[in-house]
């Protein structure tokens, strides 16, 4: 009796225990059920999230364009391929979407991606083997280009699929790349390295955007999907002040100077004064930001790259003096030598002189004496460091570009005071020493220097920003200025003038030459020989009134022994100052060309046949080219009422325009046809157009790529 009590009592606590777990777990259920959360967390988020795919949608990177709209940057579409391996992708399906056939489908891809046939078999069969869903091809699976991927889906091959990718590109390659600059894909966004590209990186960048929707257990997404969208924002595109024609004359005369005589270093701005918009700029070494492998030089030596200038900062001197009243051009003084205390002596670079000379001579010349002199006893030491921080000299120029880094004012010391005068000892880089010059160019007003034209929303085509002129200093006055304009055009024109290499056909040039020492890298003063200097010019054109100032320098070219320091900066100015300004249209002003050839207007062409246009114009003396067959005008390279000058070439292009032979055309009268006709036209080199790629005669159409290579 008593055992069966206790038999009692333990299957009622037994009972009691499993009713209470019962209601404990019923509560639960009944808890999850009406809240739908276990330990904090919403089932129903939890269960959405596992099912739910979610991706980035990628805003398009914004263009760099040019002035006139040519683009120079933007992303374009590259692709990965990877293959579906696992059989279950395939169930229920009327085709196979997995790879069925290894052995093919490695051997026909590989021709097509440049991949090893063996390498992508053994990818693909140990996927299959371990069972896995997908496999990818390794690097040579990747960046592919459309032509490739189109190539591959012509195959048909059941499981292959591709993901797209934007990749920054660069059209024309070393084309302006160091102002450009280098965007790269980094943690899974295209950004900027360098140049503008770094610079305006998040105008841009964008914003991206996201996608997601539920899928079931095989990735398919569902019937019902839940879907939500954010749509990506594009970034803004950025419009430079470089001209694509100015700047391709620069590129390639500095690809010829380069070739030729193989210096260090060279750097080239040209400027428009009046506004400070930079029209171009380059440097050599420069690099292909589509290859970027082996780069010698990341830096844009024109900011970036201070060296001592030498006696281009002499007209920074001579302004000065003009500035204070201390300016005599007529008085004379003993050149050759300059004692400067007991212990330091300098000398012209004609060790011996010329004489007893006038200090206009001495600018012409390019005698340090002179400018020592001014310093010494005419400016006052204190007043010449004031005017050279007047200039700027002591600071960055402000050029909107990323890696700026000023020049040293080196004032410590009494010779270093006097050096200072004709740019030893002192440095600057390009871009200081142009936007110095700005002033004389316009008016003892000098600019800020810009790349950046304005940056443009590309849905809406609203300008975001527009950059203006911005007059930073006003160092001399407009006299001053003028006066300096004078001094430096007689450099170029004088007999003994140390510019007459620098003289143009058709246009006045005022400017200054430089021939600076090199600090030697092994300490101890400056290095010798005939190559190891740093020649540069500092010229602006036309001389009364310029449209384009533009600094060259080139570091220790290997010079043959008949050729003098002068010839590759004088090549690299000639060049790109005399075809620049013939295509920016700016009349030329040499008095020779004025008196010797007569001007003329054109008279009213409007609505007049081919033929009659063509006498019309022949009437005038001018050397007239009829583009095509037509019977009717299209467009003429002259105006009704416009001056021109006898002998100078127009052209007519018909209604049914064919190819005419431009061979000695000059560079300027290509470019000019290519605008009339809407081509696509790339120089090669510089001079007279030698060949042509479009032959004579072929039917032209807009967008039509012309290809023409100058010789001097």
């Amino acid at each position: 009796m008593k055992k069966n009590k206790t038999t009692q009592r333990m299957a009622m606590f037994l009972l009691s225990a499993f009713a209470l777990l019962f209601l404990v777990l019923a509560g639960r259920f009944l808890f999850i059920q009406a809240s739908g959360e276990v330990a904090g967390v919403n089932l129903k988020e939890f269960a959405e999230s596992k099912r739910t795919d979610s991706y980035t949608l990628e805003a398009t990177r914004g263009k760099i364009l040019d002035r006139n709209g040519m683009e120079l940057a933007y992303d374009q579409p590259t692709y990965s391929i990877y293959a579906i391996v696992s059989e279950k992708y395939s169930a229920d399906k009327d085709h196979p979407i997995h790879v069925t056939e290894v052995d093919k489908t490695a051997e026909e891809i590989a021709d097509i991606i440049d991949a090893d046939p063996a390498d992508l078999k053994e990818r693909l069969q140990k996927g299959i083997d371990e069972g896995l869903w997908q496999v990818e091809f390794g690097s040579a699976g990747k960046g592919l280009t459309q032509d490739q991927k189109k190539k591959i889906e012509e195959l048909d091959l059941p499981g292959i699929q591709f993901t797209e990718e934007a990749e920054r590109f660069y059209p024309n390659g070393t084309f302006a790349s160091q102002i450009i600059g280098l965007a790269q894909r980094k943690d899974g966004l295209i950004t900027g390295m360098t140049g503008i590209e770094q610079q305006l990186n998040d105008q841009l960048a964008g914003k991206n955007g996201n996608i997601s929707y539920e899928r079931d257990g095989y990735g398919y997404k569902l019937l019902n999907p839940s879907e939500e969208v954010q749509a990506a924002q594009d970034g803004d595109n950025v419009y430079l002040t470089i001209d694509q024609k100015i700047q391709t004359l620069l590129e390639d005369t500095l690809t010829q100077v380069d070739e030729k005589w193989n210096p260090k270093k060279i750097s080239a701005v040209v400027m428009n004064p009046k506004t400070g918009e930079i029209v171009a700029m380059s440097n050599r070494p420069s690099y292909d930001p589509n290859d970027p492998e082996n780069v010698e030089n990341w830096y844009n030596d024109a900011i970036s790259n201070p060296m001592e200038p030498g006696s281009t900062m002499k007209m920074f001197t001579v302004a000065s003096a003009i500035e204070e009243g201390k300016w005599n051009p007529d008085e004379e003084y003993k050149s050759g030598s300059f004692k400067v205390d007991k212990e330091t002596t300098i000398y012209d670079w004609k060790k011996e002189g010329w004489g007893s000379i006038t200090n206009l001579e001495g600018i012409q010349r390019s005698s340090n004496v002179m400018v020592a002199n001014l310093v010494a006893n005419k400016i006052g030491e204190d007043k010449f460091l004031n005017y050279l921080k007047k200039f700027h000299f002591d600071q960055k120029a402000g050029i909107d570009l990323p890696g700026e880094i000023p020049g040293t004012i080196l004032y410590n010391y009494q010779s270093e005071k006097i050096s200072a005068s004709y740019g030893q000892g002192t440095t600057a880089t390009p871009i200081q020493m142009i936007t110095a010059a700005s002033a004389i160019a316009n008016d003892g007003k000098m600019v800020t220097p810009h790349i950046i034209d304005k940056i443009v929303n590309p849905d809406t085509k609203k300008v975001v920003e527009q950059n203006e002129t911005n007059v930073q200093a006003e160092p001399i006055s407009k006299e001053t200025a003028d006066e300096t304009l004078k001094i430096l055009e007689s450099v170029v024109t004088s007999e003994h003038g140390t510019g007459k290499p620098y003289k143009l056909d058709d246009y006045s040039v005022a400017g200054k030459t430089g021939t600076a020492q090199i600090p030697n890298p092994n300490g101890g003063g400056y290095m010798q020989g005939k190559n190891n200097y740093l020649f540069s010019f500092l010229g602006m054109a036309p001389a009364d009134d310029p449209e384009l100032i533009m600094y060259v320098s080139v570091l220790q070219p290997e010079l043959k022994e008949t050729e003098t320091g002068s010839e590759p900066s004088a090549f690299i100015f000639k060049n790109v100052m005399e075809n620049a300004l013939h295509y920016m249209d700016i009349s030329p002003d040499q008095a020779d060309d004025k008196n010797e050839v007569s001007e003329k207007r054109v008279p009213d062409i409007e609505g007049m046949s081919t033929n009659a246009t063509k006498k019309a114009l022949e009437d005038t003396g001018m050397d007239v080219v009829v583009v095509g067959e037509g019977n009717k005008v299209a467009t003429t390279s002259v105006e009704s009422g416009q001056t021109v000058l006898e002998g100078e070439r127009a052209i007519i292009v018909t209604n049914e325009p064919t190819m005419p032979d431009i061979k000695g055309w000059s560079m300027r009268e290509v470019l000019e046809l290519g605008e009339l006709l809407q081509l696509d036209v790339e120089t090669i080199n510089s001079g007279y157009a030698k060949t042509q790629s479009i032959k004579k005669g072929t039917k032209l159409n807009k967008n039509d790529y012309l290809a023409v290579e100058f010789s001097t």
